[in-house]
C-alpha cells in the first residue's frame, strides 16, 4: 500500500487523486488539510526526511508525497505507476474547485 500525502487545493494532488479512484487496495490518500493530525504527520516527515530537501530549497511544500511500503519516500508519481500533472492542461477555476471538478 502506498500512502499519498496531498491537499485538496493542490492541483497536482487532485490530478493524482483522480488516478487512484477505485484503487484503494493500492493507495491510501491523506488530505493533510482535513485534520491537524494529518498535517502534523506530514510536516514531521517533511522536516526529518532528506527526500524533501530540494522542495524546501525551492519553496515548494513537497506534495503530493508518496510513502512506499518499505518506508521510502518519493515525490515522483512515476515511481508508483502514476502520471505527473501536465501543466499544458487547461487550468482550473475557483468555481471548478468549489464544484469538485475532478483533476482540479
Amino acid at each position: 500500500m502506498v500512502t499519498i500525502y496531498g491537499l485538496k487545493t493542490c492541483p497536482y494532488c487532485d490530478y493524482i487523486k483522480a488516478q487512484i479512484e477505485g484503487r484503494e487496495d493500492e493507495f491510501h490518500y491523506i488530505d493533510i488539510g482535513s485534520h491537524v493530525k494529518y498535517m502534523h504527520a506530514f510536516i514531521d516527515l517533511r522536516d526529518k526526511r532528506s527526500e524533501f530537501d530540494h522542495s524546501k530549497e525551492i519553496g515548494d511544500i513537497g506534495i503530493p508525497a508518496f510513502v512506499l511500503e518499505d518506508g521510502s519516500i518519493t515525490l515522483d508519481p512515476a515511481r508508483v505507476g502514476l502520471k505527473e500533472y501536465d501543466p499544458s492542461m487547461p487550468s482550473c477555476s475557483i468555481e471548478d474547485h468549489k464544484n469538485g471538478r475532478s483533476g482540479c
